[in-house]
């Protein structure tokens, strides 16, 4: 008979902690992000940032999913990254100015700061969520993990096609 796998409390209570954290990140980007869809210069950048708002609100839906499997509820913690990261893009829009595609440059790099760490975040809570023997959650993680991958190579293309250039070209 093969016995049970059990994670630790304090692995469990670690992992819970960091999907806490993330939670908040995620719906304090849910805030943020019509704000730098409103800022955006290029309607290809504000369509991405549109995008993204409704793929976040999947996003928290699919951790209230992961929260459900584990029977514990959906609490924020919050995140000082994301904090800091979302600051970086306010920041953008209040030192560059309106109708620049310098500001569309800032916002660009401001949202894939974003989403790397947003990469990292999901990539490594669902491989806990493998070795904790959870295939459900590392399934969903892996969802959105793929999500989040899709929307930074969405945004490197809108740079490499045709932003950066005219930003550094002024």
């Amino acid at each position: 008979m093969k016995a049970k796998f059990k994670t630790s409390p304090e692995f469990h209570e670690f992992f819970l902690n960091e999907l806490r954290d993330l939670y908040w990140a995620e719906n304090h980007l849910l805030k943020a992000l019509p704000k730098m869809q409103e800022a955006a210069t290029s309607p290809e950048l504000a369509a991405a940032f549109e995008k993204h708002t409704e793929e976040t609100e999947i996003h928290i839906a699919t951790l209230d999913q992961v929260f459900l499997l584990l029977d514990e509820k959906a609490q924020a913690k919050k995140c000082d990254a994301m904090e800091g990261l979302i600051r970086e893009a306010e920041n953008i829009i209040e030192e560059t100015d309106a109708g620049n595609l310098i500001r569309d440059a800032g916002l660009i790099l401001a949202a894939q700061k974003i989403e790397h760490y947003e990469i990292v975040a999901y990539g490594s809570l669902k491989t806990f969520a493998k070795n904790m023997r959870q295939k459900e959650i590392a399934e969903l993680l892996q969802f959105t993990l793929d999500n989040e991958k899709a929307t930074d190579r969405a945004l490197t293309q809108i740079a490499e096609d045709f932003v950066n250039e005219k930003a550094v070209a002024g």
